[in-house]
């Protein structure tokens, strides 16, 4: 099982988003987690809505800091995706080590008007879906480091 790590900086949508497709699309092959490096403390109620409507499990959905898997008894992360959007200007995270990593910038949905979330949200879903789907359709569980981050990079350049 791969273990892939999603970074934002609030840890409230997009990686949340990510985290969900990853585990519930990926048929066991990954272990996905998402964290932020300045977390919000809450999971964004429209990530909540829009991930029930589409029938995942929210249950353990948390936002949390990235410094919980920095800690000695945190899985080894084969891989680090980042999502923040890199139009908006925001601080990416960094993560350090050697796991793969690749971005896959998309705009904060949490970052719209009240009345514009359910549209913002479903873009943003819809391109982390259509990524992931990408990503999972390689044998990614056998890959070799190399070809994990083309394969992630290639991935995250979709849009």
């Amino acid at each position: 099982m791969l273990n892939i790590l999603v970074l934002c900086t609030g840890n409230s949508a997009r990686s949340i988003l990510l985290e969900a497709i990853l585990n519930a699309q990926s048929a066991g092959a990954v272990r996905a987690y998402s964290a932020g490096s300045q977390p919000s403390g809450n999971v964004h109620p429209q990530s909540v809505t829009l991930l029930t409507r589409e029938g995942y499990d929210v249950t353990d959905a948390r936002s949390k800091s990235w410094d919980e898997f920095a800690e000695a008894d945190a899985p080894v992360m084969d891989a680090v995706i980042t999502v923040c959007g890199s139009a908006a200007g925001e601080a990416c995270p960094m993560w350090p080590g050697s796991p793969a990593t690749a971005h896959w910038g998309v705009d904060d949905p949490a970052a719209a008007a009240k009345e514009d979330w359910d549209s913002a949200f479903n873009t943003a879903y819809a391109i982390l879906k259509r990524r992931a789907e990408a990503f999972l359709v390689q044998p990614v569980e056998t890959m070799g480091s190399a070809a994990l981050k083309a394969a992630l990079s290639a991935a995250g350049e979709m849009e």
